[in-house]
């Protein structure tokens, strides 16, 4: 009689005798998942790392420890990998917005803006008023060109969080780059200040040069300079400032600086040799000038200027042959058709000099009348 009860339970022991040892290895892979969490916020990656991987080999399909060894890789700077492994712990876990965050700074920082944008569109959809989720997402879009939609984003946001910076920053770039530059530099430059940030300084100085505002550009690219003075084309801009401004000698000593910083300078080149050989100083003009059409081949204000340098040096032939291939690149430039009306009376052109003087006054009567209509 009791053979019964004993064949009964003989199946549950079996189980029982199975289930043992996949219980004894989650308990160890969830283990060294907490070690590696541990060694991970201690900075200590290359054990975390290790420890991931070792929980893994143990059971393959723990989602906490995929998402935990994408996070270490992507602090380890190893992009790839950790892209994998998020979108792994993503796919047994769609809601696990850590993770799809953790996803989307890494396909940033490895430059993979579009899906980078993709995934922060997620998170923003389901969660609008999350603030660094929303930051990123306009970082991103202003990488991306699409500064009107960074400006969109984040405007509704900055009610209550006007001092944060990172907030700032973004609005006032994707304000400025989107045409609305009198919404963004005082917020740029508010930033600048604050951050003593070179970087933002220069880029409210580019803002104000290119709208025309040389003093207070200049005063903008001054305190990036005085911040860093290493910033690629910074002295440059500056320089150019100055030379708009009529300060000769403060926009040689920035575009020399530049020169010092990077002799291949495209700008300093063109505008330094621009300014020597208007001094009549040709000697220095020349190898400035001949570099800056040698890096930029196509530039038209480098083409002028050295067509310019051929005729004062006696090369009315040379000057010519750029002058006529500039006419005919843009022929509603007048500074070309002048010069080149000279060039051919000193070739014994008398014609063609006529004619291009024709052709130079009908465009500043066109420009004169375009002027007064604009009145």
């Amino acid at each position: 009689m009791r053979l019964i009860p004993i064949l009964m339970l003989a199946p549950s022991l079996h189980a029982a005798v199975g289930q043992a040892p996949t219980q004894h290895h989650s308990s160890q892979a969830n283990e060294l998942v907490r070690a590696a969490d541990d060694a991970r916020q201690h900075g200590d990656l290359k054990t975390a790392i290790e420890d991931y991987r070792k929980a893994l080999a143990i059971q393959p399909d723990l989602t906490k420890a995929h998402a935990g060894l994408g996070a270490a890789l992507a602090a380890a700077g190893q992009f790839d990998e950790a892209i994998v492994e998020d979108r792994r712990a993503l796919s047994a876990s769609p809601q696990d917005e850590t993770t799809r965050m953790n996803l989307a700074m890494a396909l940033y920082r490895k430059g993979d803006l579009a899906h980078a944008a993709s995934e922060l569109e997620a998170i923003h959809a389901a969660h609008p008023a999350d603030l660094s989720a929303s930051i990123l997402l306009a970082y991103t879009y202003n990488k991306l060109g699409r500064e009107a939609e960074a400006a969109n984003l984040l405007g509704p946001l900055e009610a209550g969080h006007e001092n944060n910076l990172e907030l700032q920053y973004a609005l006032a770039f994707a304000l400025i780059q989107s045409g609305k530059q009198a919404e963004g530099l005082p917020r740029m430059e508010k930033v600048a200040s604050a951050k003593k940030s070179a970087e933002a300084w220069f880029i409210a100085g580019s803002a104000r040069f290119y709208r025309g505002d040389m003093r207070d550009a200049r005063t903008d690219l001054d305190a990036a300079i005085e911040l860093n003075p290493a910033l690629p084309g910074l002295y440059s801009l500056a320089g150019q400032a100055r030379y708009a401004m009529q300060d000769m000698e403060g926009a040689a000593r920035a575009f020399q600086a530049a020169l010092r910083a990077d002799p291949m300078d495209f700008v300093a080149n063109r505008d330094l040799g621009a300014m020597r050989l208007k001094e009549g100083d040709f000697e220095t003009a020349r190898p400035l000038l001949e570099l800056a059409l040698q890096l930029q081949p196509q530039d038209p204000l480098t083409r002028l200027q050295v067509a310019k340098l051929e005729d004062m040096t006696g090369r009315s032939a040379e000057a010519a042959t750029i002058l006529e291939d500039l006419v005919k690149t843009d022929p509603d430039w007048l500074d070309p058709h002048w010069l080149l009306a000279a060039v051919y009376s000193q070739l014994n052109r008398p014609e063609d000099g006529r004619r291009q003087r024709e052709i130079a006054q009908q465009i500043q009567l066109r420009q004169r009348q375009a002027g007064a209509n604009k009145k």
